[in-house]
């Protein structure tokens, strides 16, 4: 029976019937244009990297992940850093939208737990960039885009 409960557990019993052909392509299609998102979103993260490293800021970080969450991209600043979220979409104004705040929030406790790690810890001079990518491959910085933190 398709999605039948196991007595005693929330998980679905396996369904050995055939799947049909178009569910199938649906599946592989998801699956593909899932595996394209996730490299676009490296790319541009790349792009973003080495546009901050021309400008003199070293990276420190790339995809740092602690208990809070992953920040994208981190980079010194002299003694500070500067942490920047990267948002790819087909438009600049698609990919600010796609930053919530409970993703905000999310990146403010990373960005305490990755301090922790820092010399100076909390009195590290730092600032939150949001780099947004279209989907021609431009690129805007908006610095400081999470003042106030």
């Amino acid at each position: 029976m398709a999605g039948a409960q196991v007595h005693g557990s929330s998980r679905p019993v396996a369904d050995d019937r055939p799947t049909s052909p178009a569910k199938r392509v649906s599946a592989d299609r998801r699956k593909h244009e899932g595996r394209m998102g996730y490299e676009a979103g490296l790319s541009a993260e790349l792009r973003v990297a080495q546009d901050y490293e021309r400008r003199g800021f070293p990276v420190a970080r790339r995809r740092w992940r602690g208990m809070g969450g992953e920040i994208d991209l981190i980079f010194r600043d002299g003694e500070g850093l500067v942490f920047v979220e990267v948002k790819k979409s087909r438009s600049f104004e698609r990919a600010l939208e796609r930053l919530t705040a409970r993703q905000i929030a999310r990146l403010r406790v990373a960005a305490e737990e990755y301090l922790g790690t820092q010399p100076k810890g909390s009195l590290t001079e730092v600032r939150f960039d949001v780099a947004l990518v279209n989907g021609q491959g431009e690129m805007r910085v908006i610095e400081n885009a999470l003042c106030g933190w």
